[in-house]
């Protein structure tokens, strides 16, 4: 078993197939225009599957894919069949705004996708605008109905809370969940990247959005452990599963079992890096996969992030926490 300096295992891979986005989420990427990353840089399909195949070898078991919005790159499935054909992944899913997932979630559950999480934090199709800036909702809800019919399951729902935006819809979107037969998960607002202004005065904690909750449902602990998963996880009406990010007032750092690897082929160990390590150039120098396995264990070996409890020391501290101190990757290139 792979591990870092805290004796972290290597289990979890989200791979960025793009950093391109049909939204422009005010949280997310709230900036009208982005200077994109070079299609020259961008890996290949045939690269992605090499280097999940190596981070498989070294232990990873579930892959997810994300972006920007993965569904904006062409002809997805390819990529989703040739991951889908790596024997030892236990789980292959993927995270999307939903707004393309209507005529891809057939094709996608074709090529071997076992589930995906569709990004909706409203359902009010004039807050919906406000926030993407640009998207529509209905064809989101579209896709979630489309993704149940092509076998997709569970279908989970991420809405990130942010105070003075939707908090006052997280009743309506577990109602929501329960008639979808969907699981929700409810994001605490992160200061991922500089560009989304994240202050704590927009922060909804996790005890709050249990207790909104709680006001109407009985919430009883789930039976599954967390693992490295970073939500603790409910049940409501002994159905669907709810559950809660929270990175920022009860750090996961210590449970993180996760790699990222962003479209232009950067190694990143930790959602709040300030930079990645460069993979891409091993992939296109013609190094063997044992030359590439070498990398991967050398930086996971040396990994010791753990930078949101250092985020919620600084701000139990006198000084505070001043988010604009440290550069951060954005959302775009990571893919959350």
């Amino acid at each position: 078993m792979l591990v870092d300096r805290l004796q972290r295992p290597l289990e979890d891979l989200r791979i960025s197939v793009t950093d391109r986005c049909n939204f422009r989420c005010t949280y997310c990427m709230p900036l009208a225009e982005y200077e994109w990353i070079h299609k020259s840089h961008i890996l290949t399909f045939e690269e992605v599957a090499r280097v999940a195949r190596v981070f498989a070898d070294l232990g990873v078991r579930k892959i997810r894919l994300t972006g920007g919005e993965p569904l904006v790159r062409v002809d997805l499935p390819r990529l989703v069949a040739q991951l889908a054909a790596i024997d030892s992944l236990e789980d292959l899913c993927l995270t999307t705004n939903g707004a393309l997932l209507g005529e891809q979630a057939q094709p996608l559950a074709d090529a071997g996708l076992r589930r995906v999480t569709v990004s909706l934090d409203t359902l009010r199709p004039e807050r919906f605008r406000e926030i993407t800036q640009r998207g529509d909702l209905e064809p989101v809800i579209e896709g979630i109905a489309a993704a149940k019919r092509a076998g997709l399951d569970p279908i989970k729902i991420n809405a990130v809370i942010e105070r003075g935006v939707n908090e006052d819809e997280i009743l309506d979107l577990v109602d929501f969940a329960l008639r979808e037969s969907a699981d929700v998960r409810f994001i605490e607002f992160m200061d991922v990247g500089n560009a989304n202004h994240w202050n704590l005065s927009k922060l909804v904690p996790k005890k709050e959005i249990l207790d909104t909750i709680a006001t109407r449902y009985r919430l009883e602990p789930a039976t599954t452990e967390r693992g490295g998963a970073p939500a603790v996880s409910y049940r409501v009406e002994g159905a669907v599963d709810i559950g809660v990010i929270a990175s920022v007032t009860e750090p996961f750092c210590g449970g993180c079992t996760r790699a990222r690897l962003t479209a232009d082929g950067k190694l990143v160990t930790c959602l709040f890096s300030d930079d990645g390590f460069d993979l891409r150039s091993l992939l296109r120098e013609s190094s063997d996969d044992a030359v590439l396995s070498a990398e991967i264990k050398r930086v996971w070996t040396n990994r010791q992030d753990r930078f949101s409890e250092h985020r919620l020391s600084a701000m139990d501290s006198s000084a505070g926490y001043q988010p604009a101190g440290r550069r951060k990757i954005e959302m775009i290139r990571l893919g959350g």
